[in-house]
Formats: C-alpha cells, structure tokens, sequence
C-alpha cells in the first residue's frame, strides 16, 4: 500500500503534537528560464510524511482526541493532464495515500483558519518559506478577528523542524531499502567510471558515465552537483566545473551518488587516470584508507558523533607527519590545528532524503550520540596544494574516500561497495 510507512510516520508525529495543528507544505515548481522550470523536486519533510510527489500540496494534521490527517493537493484536470502528465486529484490521492480527508488546494485558504482555530499550538518550519510564513500569520489575524465569536488563536507556534528531524535522524526499514538500493547504483556508476577512464578524457566524459549507469539502473539523477576533479582540482573541496582534461600520471576524485525514490547515497572514490597508482599517491592514499578503517572502528551505539571524525583525524596527522608534510607530536599538531591546510573538513554528516540530512549534531552543548538506525558517511581527506614547502613528488596530491554507513547494535555496516582498496581499483581498471 501506498500509504506505509508515511501513515505511521505521520501518527507518530500527531502524538507528538498532541492538541496542535502542523502544517507542512511541499515545495514551489521553481522556473529555470521564461517558461522552462526546474525538473521538480519535492520538499524532503513533505515527502518523509506523505510520498506524495506532486507540487502545489500541503499536508495539514490536525491532533486531540480525533486526529485528522488532511491532503491539500491539485484538482483532477484532463485537459492540463495532456500537457503535464497525470495528476491524482483529492479523491484518488485520499485513497491511494492513506489520508482521512483530501480537498482541492484552492480551498486551503478558507478552511485554514477553522483547522487552526482553537488549537494549542501550531507546528511549522517557521522561516523556511516567507511565503508560507505570511499565508500563516494571514490565517492566525483570521482567527483572532473572530475572538468575540469565542475562537482563539493557538497560543504557541513552535519549530515543526526539531520532532521531524528526530525522526528523520533513525531510519526505519523502508528507508534503508532505498538507501541501500541507491548506494548499489551509486557503487556501480563509480566502477563504470573507473573502467571508462583514461587519459586525455574530458573530466565531463566521466560524469556521463555516471549519469548514464544511474538512469540505466532507475534512479532519478545525481543526489547534488557531481565533482569530477582530475589531478589538483582535487584539492578544491567543492570542485564542479568537471571540464578539464584528464592527464596522465595524475590522480582524478570523483564525489558522485543517485537519489533513489527521494533518498541520497554518497560516494567518493579517488584514482590513478591511467589506472596505476605511482609511488607517492599509493603513500597518500593508504594514509587516507587507513583513517577511514579508523573511523569505521569508532562507530558504535553511544559514542558520540565527532569520536569518528577525531579517530580518522589521528592517523590522518600520524600520516601527515610520516610523509613530511608536518613535524611534531600528533597531539600537538591536533591542538594547534596545524593540520588545517591539508585537511579541513569533517570526516562525515548525517544521510537520508538530504544528501546533508535533517539532525542536530550537538544536543545542550554536547555531541549527539551514536544510535541504530543513524545513517551518515565516513570522508577522511589528504588534500596536498603546490607550494615551496611541499616536496614536489606530492604537489597537487588530492584523495577522498567517502562510504555511506549504517549504524548497527554491534557497530557500522559499510553499504557502499564501489571498488576501493588498490589492488580492487587497479584491477576494475585493468584495460588488458
């Protein structure tokens, strides 16, 4: 059935609202240029609660002692339906996704003062949208206008974004179906791409190999803006020009993932172009390899979210100094965060509908703990700019590795199985 497990999500949310009204809105078609727009993507909150895939919807839930879980969505209409597809309409969207009651979305602005009337609050992404902000403060003076009929507005507006985002942070089963079923595809578009490199290949010839092996597997495109970044572009973090050429004897990272049914996956996989690693990028990639197994070692049920990242961040400034790059003790250069200029990001984020996903990474000043059912990625970095105090045979040296990893009761499950050692990548890209 359609409508499972977004049903239950939304149940969920209704205890937590108790007497309150939530109201969470999909997001605007956005247009690209005149009459061109955007291929549509929903809003992730939206999704998560209904699976509902249409623009111009809201969903309104309505808690007490008889909640209600209203669908506001686009009329039936034949005539627009030959020019942009099939539309479900209220009655048919009310059925098939498990709504009590579902109208036309030009009857939200009627009946939105009656449904927040005499509620003790109202739930909502408050800054989110300035256009859902005002439509909101237009139905609370709607309500307070009618204070001498009896009515009154919901005393409270709270952030619909702090319970949502707890949820989100524990994926159930259905999710990490997905997920797992998109980190495959993902996995594959980056072993096609590791076959289809060679020198002298434009950096955007292998971003179409990805898209191609992601479309040809049935998923809906790249979860962000993919970086294909041969040789020092590496070292520019969010590199997505992805135009140059490929050179040989240099090394290109690729950070790349599909959505899949509304889901992020996230990889990041770095090679030789010419499918052998030289002396100097075995010695950097190992070191890199090497703090990712480190912070797979420190995923487990209650520790907290930056033990990882400080686990990878350790043998990656051990790796620092064996190479020449630092001198000094590995505690000293991790106070003093000598290690900046190499490596500057942390070692991974949460995962799920947003390839950045929904949760807190700090509670009351402390870090969020480890829970099964958390999905985030593990990223460690070496990124190695020219400069007069580098030795030369590392200049321009950029490795990431990325993996996309389950929180379990015993600790990590690594889902993402794209090729990564170098015997597996040297192997795929073997062009005997």
């Amino acid at each position: 059935m359609k409508h499972e497990p977004y049903s239950s999500r939304r149940n969920a949310l209704l205890e937590q609202i108790g007497n309150g009204v939530a109201i969470i809105p999909t997001a605007p078609e956005r247009i690209r240029n005149r009459d061109s727009h955007h291929p549509y993507r929903f809003d992730s909150y939206f999704w998560y609660l209904t699976g509902f895939p249409e623009p111009e919807a809201v969903l309104v839930l309505v808690g007490g002692a008889i909640p209600r879980c209203i669908l506001f969505c686009r009329e039936k209409n034949e005539e627009r339906e030959v020019w942009d597809g099939f539309r479900y309409g209220p009655e048919a969207a009310q059925e098939a996704f498990g709504f009590d009651e579902a109208y036309p979305f030009t009857r939200l602005e009627s009946m939105l003062p009656d449904l927040i009337a005499d509620r003790a609050a109202l739930w909502h992404a408050l800054g989110h949208n300035a256009e859902w902000d005002a439509r909101i403060v237009t139905a609370l003076n709607a309500v307070r206008a009618q204070v001498r009929a009896g009515k009154h507005a919901p005393a409270q507006i709270r952030d619909l974004r702090e319970p949502l985002d707890r949820m989100r942070l524990i994926k159930d089963a259905h999710e990490l179906d997905i997920m797992r079923r998109a980190a495959a595809i993902s996995s594959a578009g980056h072993t096609r791409a590791m076959r289809a490199c060679r020198p002298g290949l434009a950096e955007y010839e292998l971003e179409a190999e990805l898209s191609y092996e992601f479309r040809k597997r049935g998923a809906g495109g790249h979860s962000f803006s993919p970086i294909v970044a041969g040789g020092s572009s590496a070292c520019v973090l969010h590199y997505v020009e992805n135009d140059k050429l490929l050179i040989d004897n240099t090394l290109v990272l690729i950070d790349a993932g599909c959505e899949l049914d509304g889901y992020a996956a996230d990889i990041t996989r770095t090679f030789p172009v010419n499918g052998r690693f030289s002396g100097p990028q075995r010695d950097v990639y190992e070191i890199v390899l090497a703090a990712q197994n480190a912070a797979f070692d420190a995923i487990k049920p209650g520790t907290p979210f930056i033990a990882y990242h400080d686990a990878a961040l350790r043998t990656l400034v051990q790796g620092m100094v064996d190479l020449g790059l630092l001198s000094g003790s590995v505690d000293e250069l991790i106070a003093s965060e000598a290690y900046k200029p190499f490596y500057m990001h942390r070692a991974g984020h949460w995962l799920g509908i947003d390839v950045h996903d929904a949760g807190e990474y700090k509670k009351d000043g402390d870090w969020v703990a480890l829970t099964p059912g958390m999905t985030l990625t593990v990223e460690p970095g070496l990124y190695i700019r020219p400069g007069p105090a580098i030795p030369q045979h590392l200049h321009g040296i950029g490795i990431r590795i990325e993996d996309d990893v389950l929180v379990t009761t015993e600790g990590c499950e690594v889902y993402t199985s794209a090729p990564k050692t170098i015997s597996e990548i040297e192997e795929v890209m073997r062009h005997d």
